[in-house]
């Protein structure tokens, strides 16, 4: 059996499938893929500062010194990217992306803004102030093969699933039907602070206030939908798998419009544009009424986990040192958006974009 399904796990990683486990940093997942012969991927990175926790992890999983061979990446959103840069630099090894992600990936541009008026909870709230700027990790990334292969996974194949950003990507592996869904769909509210602590699982869409495609969100879990997974991992929430997430994913399918979309917000009726540059242009805001105090809470819950974690990893180390349809204006022109340099970014004069 593979060396990730048969040894007790010290680092809260947590059972997938055959030959892959996933690992919770704070409020996003990431997995182990083990490839066999010794080798295994990793599939996303999590928050910042996690780095250290996902190379205990492996440690513990495929043993000392054993970098992986090839990160992949679902998307390049703050809370999947957070150590990419810190692990592919000191493991040397390649990171795969789909090339409409490259542009943040690589300095190029800022994501479309968060959309906090969305989503109702804390979490949506508090989306504002979460990273966008893009991350440079120029000559460690490369485009995922064109033929929908996956670098040292022959068992594996990717799948475009925009939506949530234009160059999301899920993972599928034939063999048992095995889904990797990224943020495409999640298994837990995605809006909520408590969900996080709960961790109930529930098949819903993607994350309101970071989705700014949701025509593209929709055909992307429809044609997930339509592989029939058996297991299904995804970005935020527990694995789900069996008939409870047949019933769920169909059901999602059928009502996408009704309880997964807002009723209004920044791209319910106009996506973001993009391209192989980074953001074209996006929609003008809405207001964000949300009670400070609701803000006030979110930022104490994020505290309390993170510090819950910190602990969690202590005991841990002490106890082993012990034991040994919506219709988008799809055709409108480009000039009926607002300009490329938009006030919602940062710093307009630190957006890198340089549209002729």
């Amino acid at each position: 059996m593979e060396a990730a399904e048969t040894q007790t796990s010290n680092t809260q990683t947590f059972m997938v499938a055959p030959g892959v486990r996933g690992l919770k940093t704070i409020f996003v997942n990431l997995y182990f893929i083990n490839n066999g012969n010794g080798k295994w991927t990793l599939v996303d990175t999590g928050m910042y500062g996690s780095a250290s926790k996902i190379k205990a992890a492996a440690e513990e999983l495929f043993g000392p010194h054993t970098p992986p061979e090839a990160i992949l990446l679902t998307h390049g959103h703050f809370d999947h990217i957070g150590a990419v840069k810190e692990l592919a630099a000191e493991w040397q090894v390649p990171v795969f992306a789909h090339p409409l992600e490259l542009p943040y990936l690589t300095g190029l541009s800022s994501y479309p803004p968060p959309d906090s008026s969305v989503g109702g909870g804390g979490m949506a709230y508090m989306s504002f102030m979460y990273p966008k700027k893009p991350i440079d990790i120029t000559g460690m990334v490369s485009p995922l093969p064109q033929d929908g292969s996956v670098p040292g996974l022959p068992d594996w194949k990717w799948i475009h699933t925009p939506g949530h950003t234009a160059g999301h990507v899920s993972f599928f592996r034939e063999s048992d039907k095995l889904l990797i869904a990224g943020d495409a769909f999640i298994t837990r509210h995605g809006e909520s602070m408590m969900a996080v602590i709960t961790q109930e699982k529930h098949v819903y869409g993607p994350p309101k206030y970071y989705t700014t495609n949701w025509a593209d969100a929709h055909r992307s879990v429809e044609n997930l939908a339509a592989l029939e997974p058996s297991i299904a991992a995804t970005g935020h929430g527990m694995p789900m798998s069996g008939e409870q997430l047949h019933y769920q994913l169909e059901d999602l399918v059928h009502n996408f419009w009704a309880v997964a979309v807002p009723e209004q917000g920044r791209y319910v009726n106009e996506p973001a544009i993009t391209d192989e540059r980074g953001v074209v242009s996006v929609p003008p805001p809405v207001s964000n009424a949300a009670p400070k105090v609701l803000l006030a809470a979110g930022l104490i819950t994020i505290a309390g986990l993170a510090l819950l974690q910190t602990r969690r990893s202590g005991k841990t180390r002490a106890k082993n040192y012990r034991s040994t349809e919506r219709p988008f204006s799809h055709n409108r022109p480009l000039t009926d958006f607002p300009p490329t340099v938009n006030p919602d970014f940062d710093d307009p004069t630190e957006h890198t974009n340089n549209y002729p």
